[in-house]
């Protein structure tokens, strides 16, 4: 495994594995947070909320009084909150707000939630702590069924452009177009398309290089979101004449995918596949990377505890959230020691990066306390609540699935709204597909398979919620209003949900498109 000995040879240090196997998740990450608080004291966050105070608590014999001071003395951040009172001044260039120094990249990142680009910060230490996460990650290779020599073959990500935009003193960019630019040199050999075609900015015109230039790369891992990934197999399938994409790359084995849930997607990838290859889930967001897949058998990714990141957890619930997903005042927060095994969280997150408390709409649920491994299971403001059928994207990434299973199709997309209908309510459902089915059998298959899975849906479906509507769309449709909306490629992904403006953008655009081609 030449990577590995690579690694090793550079002295990279496999440390932060060894320390997260013999450490208790609430002692490394009490460290964590003292790390970042004694890092961040002397910045205009920091003395505003008295860091230098709340760091005594940590000599308390109360283990959990450092705690206690941390959460009563600072807020919870969303994204608004944090730039309207900190952030916009460290976008202005001014050094010392959240994190010590001048942040000289801006990940920017809509996630699948808001229509306007967030610019999330990205400092020099957030950029070492994903590399060393991802070093964590690959030493973990071992563990699977791969075959020997499977390390020297290429690697090809499929990000955001790295010819980051240029604005005042700093960088704007998709995060992976950010650390894509940072491979460092040694891995240069195995980086698939090369530093050209990665500076590509038109994403039209990087599916097209790599496409062209496939047959001349042997590719063992491909890393990336789902949906472009199997749009990129397709044009090249389409392109080479191919019957799958194992003719091109025999030595294909390994995907590691994030962003979303790959179930959706897993029967119309596996189509274009010559023989089975490994699948690896990340959780790698604008904000850090948050876990990884790291056995085989597990079904969850390990989170990392000691390595820039402080994490607190809110138990997903109507008593703590409203109906548009928004944290209640005061809702009591929690440790890493006091979660419960498959119950959901919304996560905060404490970063090298200078983000203080701050919600970044992911909804988790751990599926090993032992391990501290964890699935996302949706956004909080991803889910339908219109009456309380409380219908998460976990619900619906399991409907989608027994569509796709039941009828044989491969769904590509999809979302679903809510809205009144007289004094009731209905869901409309929106199904990209290319292949030919019957809606109302779909409808039927995907209402029957929420009531089984949800009591409250199913309570519902007979007051409130009276009814569910089906309709099926190229799958074309789907990318092409991405695109119109300046989120095609990279880290963007279709949101399962469509609510107020996104909702109305969305029909407007269905309209506009059948106004020109009435077939569609």
């Amino acid at each position: 495994m030449a990577i590995l000995g690579s690694l090793l040879k550079k002295g990279i240090s496999i440390r932060e594995s060894i320390e997260q196997r013999f450490t208790t998740p609430l002692d490394l990450q009490k460290n964590e947070l003292r790390k970042l608080m004694i890092s961040a004291c002397e910045t205009k966050f920091g003395k505003h909320h008295q860091f230098n105070n709340i760091l005594k608590s940590f000599k308390d014999k109360n283990s959990k009084a450092f705690y206690t001071a941390f959460k009563y003395a600072i807020p919870i951040y969303d994204y608004d909150k944090i730039f309207d009172e900190w952030w916009h001044m460290t976008r202005a260039g001014k050094s010392d707000i959240c994190w010590p120094g001048r942040v000289k990249y801006f990940a920017m990142s809509s996630g699948t939630s808001g229509d306007s680009s967030k610019y999330i910060p990205v400092t020099r230490e957030m950029i070492k702590a994903i590399k060393k996460t991802s070093i964590r990650q690959l030493l973990t290779l071992p563990w699977y069924d791969l075959p020997d020599g499977l390390l020297n073959k290429g690697i090809l990500m499929l990000g955001g452009s790295t010819n980051l935009k240029k604005a005042q003193s700093f960088y704007d960019g998709d995060l992976s177009g950010i650390t894509a630019g940072k491979i460092p040199f040694w891995f240069q050999h195995f980086y698939k398309p090369g530093r050209k075609i990665a500076k590509e900015t038109d994403w039209k015109t990087k599916l097209d290089e790599i496409t062209r230039n496939a047959n001349k790369w042997d590719i063992g891992f491909i890393v990336g979101v789902p949906a472009w990934i199997q749009l990129l197999m397709e044009q090249i399938i389409e392109h080479h004449q191919l019957k799958n994409v194992h003719d091109i790359w025999p030595n294909l084995k390994v995907f590691v995918h994030g962003g979303v849930a790959f179930e959706p997607y897993k029967k119309g990838f596996e189509k274009l596949l010559g023989k089975p290859i490994q699948y690896i889930e990340t959780y790698l967001a604008s904000e850090g990377f948050v876990a990884f897949q790291s056995r085989p058998d597990s079904t969850g990714m390990s989170m990392a505890l000691n390595n820039g990141l402080f994490y607190e957890f809110i138990p997903y619930t109507p008593e703590n959230f409203d109906a548009e997903g928004n944290p209640k005042p005061d809702v009591e927060t929690l440790m890493i020691d006091e979660v419960q095994q498959d119950k959901e969280y919304a996560i905060l997150l404490t970063t090298c990066a200078g983000a203080w408390r701050y919600l970044i709409g992911d909804v988790i649920k751990f599926t090993s306390l032992k391990s501290c491994e964890i699935v996302i299971t949706g956004r909080t403001k991803h889910f339908l609540s219109l009456c309380g059928e409380h219908m998460s994207v976990d619900n619906m990434n399991q409907a989608i699935k027994q569509v796709e299973d039941t009828l044989d199709i491969d769904i590509k997309e999809f979302t679903v709204c809510g809205f009144s209908e007289g004094i009731h309510f209905a869901h409309r459902w929106y199904i990209g597909s290319d292949d030919k089915f019957d809606t109302e059998e779909a409808k039927k298959i995907l209402d029957e398979h929420l009531k089984k899975i949800n009591d409250d849906y199913n309570t519902e479906r007979n007051y409130a919620l009276q009814k569910v509507y089906l309709e099926a769309l190229p799958s074309d449709m789907f990318y092409r209003w991405m695109k119109a909306n300046g989120k095609e490629g990279g880290q963007n992904k279709f949101p399962r949900v469509l609510k107020k403006d996104k909702l109305a953008n969305w029909q407007n655009f269905l309209n506009s498109t059948r106004e020109v081609n009435p077939n569609q």
